[in-house]
């Protein structure tokens, strides 16, 4: 059984550069109407060029992610927050846990640490894209 759908969900990570921008844009897209979503990282990067050109090839653009951390967000009663790495799950817990949001942790890849290729790098990214995808529909339905 799928859980109910919050009001609204932050995607967390480590440098809200790669992967909670990704899920955020794949969760706007398919949820935005119905729930508020948001991404944030530990530290703000900035937007990964591998992880534009994959959301880029689904037809979503996040060439203008403004990367920023937890403290800058202006909205921080999030009904669920979604962590994709280790770190951001440990802040996560402490940040929002307060504000009474629910936490999940999917473990997630960090795309940026393959090596190889171009194309090799880009697969890593899509099976990161991809991966969030499946996860996020399975999750709201």
């Amino acid at each position: 059984m799928t859980p109910a759908r919050p009001r609204s969900v932050l995607f967390v990570c480590t440098l809200n550069a790669v992967r909670s921008p990704m899920a955020e844009a794949i969760a706007q897209k398919y949820y935005g109407r119905d729930m508020r979503v948001e991404s944030a990282g530990l530290r703000a990067g900035e937007t990964d060029g591998f992880a534009m050109a994959v959301m880029h090839e689904i037809g979503l653009d996040i060439t203008r992610h403004w990367p920023r951390t937890f403290e800058e967000m202006e909205f921080s009663d999030f009904e669920l927050v979604i962590a994709l790495s280790s770190s951001s799950r440990l802040k996560a817990g402490e940040f929002f846990h307060a504000h009474g949001s629910a936490i999940e942790f999917w473990r997630t890849e960090d795309a940026t640490m393959s090596e190889g290729t171009r194309e090799q790098r880009l697969e890593s990214f899509r099976e990161v894209r991809d991966e969030l995808l499946r996860r996020i529909r399975q999750r709201f339905g």
